[in-house]
């Protein structure tokens, strides 16, 4: 039998592996992060570096390959194949971009801007209260235009730039930061006490599962050690937007809230997943917990890790695989990842929300938060707020609050020339509620009877000028790109849905038997959830689905 021939590892591509690497032995779960490191230095992945990489971690080329391939922020150039150009302009056309005319941006610099630089269509960057937003290179353009664009490219600025007005350790300490988490330490505070805080608080996790907190630390804390935790900050559901606000401000009330939850649980080692599009913020974090470390030496060790374009890693197990440098795909539970998690230890995951009022609420008491809540709710949410509105933006508000009321209140109401038509309460996964129901509470386990749910909070505000429909389609056509492809009623139904949706006429019938099948079959809430708008517009918008004159969205493919 003859054997399949293997292409040499150039000389070449094998100096610039061991460049990177340095004197460091290659790990396998920082596989993505020396992928990044590659793209960094060379603009995309070459099939050479690919092997060398792989020769030098003692993995199959395949394996690589097969990760490099997966997350759509990766250019993998195979043999033959041309490199992309020196610079590319991204442009998001997730609901909140597209309403406020991302598609008309698309065309304009396209045409433009000439063969030197490259311009994709990408799915939601989480920035949505500055619509429409192009991000050339790194650096975000926000409430972006052609000439906007332009000057970008021509002035350089192709690199984010790191968050300003952000309070640094110093300034935190100085305002009574990690006083609590230094009682902590020294035994003046109990975990019992702290866990109590947060169920007495009725916090519950704010990535948009709703898990109660103080369940979930005694669930890990009972597991046998060593225990491990992993910090969710990939919020790419289209819409949300809340961690990048709080954390481009108060980095350390969330990092000391963390910290406090690994001493309460006995966490050996954290990791925190920041999602890739968040570059600058990747560069403070990294700047303070640089700080951190040095002002607490005796905490446990924080990894920071970068994710790489790939909306499923929002989904805990997900995320996990990512860590270890696999491909993101959820994991068959059970187990769940409080017994069997990262590197199969029982592991703490929160999203980044919840940890940040973890000293508020001690500091303040578990009856301050819960008293905050109205319509009969608890506590406060951070809701994300873009669409028709004149202020868009990250409003903290009162769990329970409706719809009319966030929008009258804190977003000084719709913008001129636009009615409420209806609303997203919970981005693009979370359904399309009409405006006759603006006075539903809005919390967890409020929006169910509707065929919806909050999720992250994510609250897109639509007017008569937008179509139910159009929004339907272009979150279906955003989870058919995100499909990780591992469960065949996801990958197959949210690319089938999008194609019936995208016809003029809708088979009701047939949409509505392929929705059933995606809830009841997918592994995991990318393919569960769906079908949720497409759902909302057979109830609640009826009249977009009979009517004439629907266009979608025009034909282009997104990045990956």
């Amino acid at each position: 039998m003859s054997r399949r021939h293997v292409n040499p590892v150039p000389a070449a591509a094998r100096k610039a592996i061991a460049a990177m690497l340095g004197a460091q032995t290659p790990r396998r779960d920082l596989l993505i992060e020396y992928l990044h490191r590659l793209q960094d230095a060379h603009g995309f992945l070459s099939a050479d570096h690919l092997a060398a990489l792989a020769e030098a971690m003692k993995l199959s080329r395949a394996e690589v390959f097969e990760v490099a391939t997966f997350y759509h922020h990766f250019d993998v150039v195979r043999a033959g194949e041309t490199p992309p150009p020196p610079l590319t302009v991204r442009v998001c056309d997730s609901i909140s971009c597209a309403m406020a005319g991302a598609n008309e941006l698309v065309a304009a610099i396209s045409q433009s801007l000439g063969d030197g630089v490259r311009v994709q269509r990408v799915p939601c960057v989480g920035r949505c209260e500055c619509a429409p937003v192009a991000v050339v290179g790194q650096n975000p353009v926000e409430e972006a235009d052609p000439h906007a664009v332009r000057y970008a490219i021509d002035a350089g600025a192709t690199d984010a730039p790191m968050p300003e007005g952000a309070r640094r350790l110093a300034d935190y300490r100085a305002a009574g930061g990690y006083r609590l988490y230094a009682d902590c330490v020294a035994g003046r505070r109990s975990a019992e006490d702290i866990i109590a805080a947060l169920e007495q608080a009725h916090l519950r996790g704010l990535g948009g599962a709703g898990f109660p907190a103080g369940r979930k630390w005694r669930v890990v804390r009972d597991m046998p050690a060593p225990r491990l935790m992993a910090v969710n900050i990939d919020e790419g559901e289209p819409g949300t937007f809340k961690d990048r606000f709080y954390l481009e401000r108060e980095p350390h009330r969330f990092l000391e809230g963390m910290l406090i939850a690994a001493w309460a649980v006995g966490i050996e080692k954290i990791y925190v997943y920041l999602r890739d599009e968040y570059a600058g913020l990747r560069a403070l974090l990294a700047e303070e917990l640089d700080a951190l470390r040095a002002a607490f030496p005796d905490a446990p060790e924080i990894e920071l890790r970068r994710g790489a374009g790939a909306y499923v890693c929002g989904e805990e197990s997900a995320m996990i695989e990512s860590i270890e440098g696999k491909r993101g795909q959820p994991r068959l539970r059970p187990p769940y990842v409080a017994e069997v998690g990262l590197f199969g230890r029982p592991t703490l995951e929160h999203n980044m929300e919840t940890l940040y009022w973890v000293r508020e609420i001690v500091e303040r008491g578990a009856d301050w938060f819960a008293a905050q809540g109205r319509h009969g709710r608890k506590g406060l949410r951070s809701f994300s707020v873009s669409g028709r509105v004149v202020k868009p933006g990250v409003h903290l508000a009162p769990a329970g609050i409706t719809l009319r009321e966030l929008v009258n209140e804190f977003c000084e109401g719709m913008q001129p020339g636009h009615e409420l038509y209806g609303y997203l309460p919970g981005g693009a996964s979370g359904g399309i509620l009409p405006a006759s129901l603006a006075d539903v509470p809005l919390d967890f386990d409020t929006l169910q009877e509707h065929g919806c749910f909050i999720g992250s909070a994510a609250i897109i505000v639509l007017s008569q000028h937008d179509s139910a429909r159009a929004v339907a389609l272009n979150a279906m056509q955003f989870f058919a790109h995100e499909s990780c492809g591992k469960c065949t009623p996801c990958r197959v139904g949210t690319a089938k849905a999008s194609e019936l949706m995208a016809r003029a006429a809708w088979d009701t019938s047939l949409l509505k038997d392929l929705s059933q099948t995606m809830q009841d079959a997918s592994i995991c809430g990318l393919g569960q959830a769906a079908p949720n708008p497409l759902l909302s517009v057979l109830k609640f918008f009826p009249q977009e689905v009979e009517g004439e004159g629907f266009s979608p969205r025009p034909s282009g493919e997104r990045a990956g």
